[in-house]
């Protein structure tokens, strides 16, 4: 058996009037990720987490900024391409833990809705799925409400 461990960060702007999208949920707010595609910064996190375990780049590599198809794209359409692009080179998700750092909006309520999703789109069960929320203490970027970051981790394994 094989056992990989990757890592994964991401961080979009907030705007006023987008929409806030984050692990495949959508949340009511009035300050919501500004990207290309629907700058769901925790399922890019979780993305590159997984890639990076199976040695396979990043999500810019694979669905770049400069390419119009990706515009407004639906994360978790990207993260299933990537399920599939592990899955080619014989990997299978074991457990991704993830955490958003955020002052608005608040995410802990929703914590169970995004599991969910997560597990869904990920093929595993939701108790392999671990989503903490914090804030930056009004500190940063983050603390001044100007932007969101997300970290993870995938454990991939090759039986």
């Amino acid at each position: 058996m094989k056992i990989r461990v990757g890592l994964g960060y991401d961080v979009h702007q907030l705007k006023e009037g987008r929409p806030c999208v984050l692990g495949g949920v959508k949340f009511e707010s009035t300050l919501g990720p500004d990207g290309h595609s629907d700058a769901d910064v925790l399922l890019h996190a979780i993305c590159d987490a997984i890639l990076g375990a199976a040695g396979l780049r990043d999500i810019g590599y694979h669905f770049p900024n400069t390419d119009q198809s990706f515009k407004n794209a639906d994360s978790r359409l990207l993260l299933k391409r990537v399920i599939e692009l592990v899955g080619e080179k014989g990997y299978r998700i074991e457990n991704i833990d993830a955490t958003v750092v955020s002052e608005q909006p608040k995410i802990s309520p929703r914590i169970d809705n995004i599991k969910t999703s997560i597990a869904q789109l990920c093929l595993i069960e939701k108790d392999a799925v671990g989503v903490k929320a914090t804030t930056s203490e009004k500190v940063g970027f983050v603390g001044r409400e100007e932007g969101i970051e997300a970290h993870a981790v995938a454990l991939l394994i090759k039986d």
